[in-house]
């Protein structure tokens, strides 16, 4: 996401004191899961391995990849978004989460990155349920050998607000991870005119097809409150295990106030962890791999 776009949702941040611990030092050699820096031990008969996948959505298949743990038997899985456009795809951090014995099933939404279709947020939105859906059935599951009990969502910058939306409105999600997350329904909120909206999106566009800026700029501006870090999705939050990281790109105190919001909804188990990073973490690639797989390997 361009610096454009991040000043814009920056602006709809209401920036408040902030709670819980102090921000965490990056994580010491000693301390880092062996998975960041060990390849697992080598097991002939289910060698880890990666998958293309076509996945049905909104009438087209659109491109996957998996990413499957070695070991016999089902194995936990990331469900992985990126944002928008998606230049950055933490596949590094894929990697890292599969040493760790958990696959990961990345994606392009439609009208991203060579998926067929026509881009759009609600169709992210619908995206991410499709996938779900597609893990989720029984033949798949157990070709791909994914344990349906134990589905995590992540993503990062957009990738956030559409796993925060998602992730809220699914129960048998078993935790949910947001990075430097973007809440694309707070951009709707700016008071600002539709032109400086599309100026934002227009930094946006590599790799889209069948939209625009100006169709962007409508689709956020008509989201706000409904498709919002809101109270709703707060509640929904708050019956599973959340990790909240960010960094220094300004959208912090949005992504922290959610993590309030989830706690003060009931929620009992809400990390948040900030590093001094930029958005695409780009100087913390080894402290975001270590905070994602520390957190995955606490869950029960």
């Amino acid at each position: 996401m361009t610096r454009a776009i991040l000043s814009g949702l920056a602006a709809v941040v209401v920036f408040g004191t902030m709670f819980g611990a102090p921000p965490a030092a990056s994580a010491q050699p000693a301390s880092l899961p062996a998975a960041i820096f060990t390849d697992p031990l080598a097991d002939a008969a289910h060698p880890p391995r990666m998958e293309v996948l076509h996945i049905p959505s909104g009438g087209v298949e659109i491109n996957g990849v998996a990413y499957l743990a070695g070991g016999a038997g089902a194995h936990p899985t990331v469900i992985l978004l990126h944002g928008l456009p998606g230049n950055e795809k933490n596949l590094d951090l894929a990697q890292a989460i599969r040493r760790a014995g958990w696959s990961v099933v990345t994606f392009n939404y439609r009208g991203s990155w060579g998926s067929p279709g026509n881009f759009s947020f609600r169709g992210n939105l619908a995206d991410a349920k499709a996938v779900l859906a597609y893990v989720r059935n029984p033949a798949n599951a157990s070709k791909f050998g994914i344990d349906t009990h134990r589905l995590v969502i992540a993503g990062h910058s957009m990738g956030g607000w559409v796993t925060a939306l998602t992730s809220a409105q699914d129960p048998a999600i078993a935790g949910t991870i947001l990075i430097s997350a973007a809440d694309m329904g707070g951009r709707g909120a700016v008071p600002a005119a539709k032109s400086v909206v599309v100026k934002s999106m227009e930094g946006n566009m590599e790799s889209l097809a069948g939209t625009s800026p100006e169709n962007m700029a409508d689709e956020v501006i008509a989201f706000s409150p409904r498709l919002s870090f809101n109270a709703e999705v707060a509640k929904g939050l708050a019956g599973k295990p959340l990790l909240v990281l960010t960094s220094d790109d300004g959208l912090a105190p949005n992504a922290e106030r959610l993590a309030k919001a989830v706690q003060d909804a009931g929620g009992k188990s809400v990390t948040v962890r900030h590093e001094a990073t930029d958005h695409g973490w780009s100087g913390k690639r080894v402290a975001l791999e270590a905070a994602v797989i520390s957190w995955l390997q606490g869950l029960k």
